[in-house]
């Protein structure tokens, strides 16, 4: 059978399809279950287009247009690998609709399937932020040919509460420091009290070479400049300075490989002495499969690797370090920290960090863990006073620092 109306074309099956330009827009669309179903799509189809022409009506744009045109325009984003994996899960959702049609409701079953697979509420409103993102950008920057933007009004996105129901940071006592670090397989432990004593994120451990090294011979240690590409927000380089824990850690790892200083290598397979030995390589992640394991067996089944910062964070402070000073280790914003280090802002963060490098019998815990345990320690006394558990000796410390 020919076709019955230009640009309307029959399909194998019996169903139809439309397939035609008007002024240099393509329209096409499959699966029509008859002519007069193409028809009546391309008649609307070219009806809006002829509106936009003749009076200068905005052209109505879909979401999955708008996301590609936002990833084209801010490709180099610094946040953009991330972005994308939200907008992923966004688009089947919200992808096929025109703009004007985004909003609460239509992004209510999404919100609905990532509470169900267990998101966090911040990780859904990342997804919601990027989609408000856009439309925000289509109504008030982005312009078609006729000057007009995008969309006529960008709807309120509505964002999940965070009171109560944000994990709180579950910093590391000296004794479940001393539980984590033997269960954790020997490349692993290196990293974790490198950065238990630098309070570096671990992305910047798992990265972290050689040709960033500049020896201090004034302290008897290195520091590592970053370059701004590995870190957070890449506004500028920072420096990681190493206390004496942090030094024999880097040293141990000096010669292993040419670029990186944290690598790894299988072991030799047993009973076969003529098996070359494996090559040294760089390590992705510290939340590997190790990590969790020793978690687990620890007693910590929900502890992240970015608890091991704010245990670093919570030590200086207990160690009566300034907060500027905290700042500048933790690499957070801060008006005080110049562009370029200087050597007595060496020596400071050096003597702060000097003091967290062993148990010094400080609790180190948050108000809420020193509540719980005083609860534990009711439950479990029938009248008397228990007191309280003495620090460990320096020989038993000395042993652990070892590790």
């Amino acid at each position: 059978m020919g076709r019955t109306t230009r640009g309307i074309y029959p399909e194998e099956g019996g169903t139809w399809q439309v397939d035609k330009y008007w002024r240099g827009t393509r329209l096409r669309q499959r699966g029509f279950n008859s002519a007069g179903e193409a028809e009546d799509w391309l008649i609307k189809q070219l009806d809006e287009l002829r509106t936009v022409a003749l009076h200068g009506a905005r052209p109505k744009r879909s979401f999955d247009q708008a996301a590609a045109h936002y990833l084209l325009t801010y490709q180099d984003k610094v946040t953009i690998e991330t972005e994308t994996y939200l907008l992923q899960s966004v688009m089947p959702f919200v992808g096929h609709l025109q703009l004007h049609q985004v909003h609460d409701g239509t992004l209510a079953p999404y919100v609905t399937k990532r509470l169900g697979e267990g998101r966090a509420h911040k990780t859904v409103n990342l997804g919601l932020g990027i989609v408000r993102r856009i439309l925000n950008l289509a109504a008030k920057s982005w312009r078609d040919e006729n000057c007009r933007t995008w969309l006529e009004h960008a709807p309120p996105i509505t964002m999940l509460p965070l009171v109560g129901h944000q994990r709180e940071p579950q910093p590391l006592t000296w004794g479940q420091q001393r539980a984590l670090l033997p269960r954790l397989p020997d490349h692993v432990a290196r990293m974790a009290l490198f950065d238990l004593n630098t309070g570096v994120r671990d992305d910047v451990v798992c990265n972290l070479r050689w040709a960033w090294e500049i020896k201090v011979p004034e302290l008897g240690v290195s520091v590592f400049e970053v370059p701004r590409e590995h870190v957070k927000g890449r506004r500028r380089p920072r420096l990681v300075v190493c206390n004496s824990v942090a030094q024999s850690v880097v040293e141990a790892q000096r010669g292993k490989h040419e670029e990186f200083v944290f690598v790894y290598r299988r072991e030799r397979v047993k009973n076969i002495d003529e098996a070359p030995a494996m090559p040294y390589r760089p390590i992705e992640t510290m939340n590997n499969t190790a990590w969790q394991r020793a978690r687990r067996e620890s007693g910590l089944p929900d502890l992240h690797v970015h608890d091991l910062r704010h245990t670093v964070g919570m030590r200086l402070r207990e160690a009566g370090v300034p907060e500027s000073t905290v700042a500048d280790i933790l690499w957070h914003s801060s008006p005080s920290m110049t562009r370029h280090y200087s050597m007595a802002q060496i020596v400071e963060l050096h003597a702060a960090l000097e003091k967290i490098k062993e148990d010094t019998g400080r609790w180190n815990k948050s108000p809420g863990d020193t509540a719980a345990r005083a609860r534990r320690s009711s439950a479990g006394d029938s009248g008397g006073k228990k007191s309280p558990k003495s620090p460990p000796s320096k020989e038993k410390r000395a042993r652990h620092r070892s590790i």
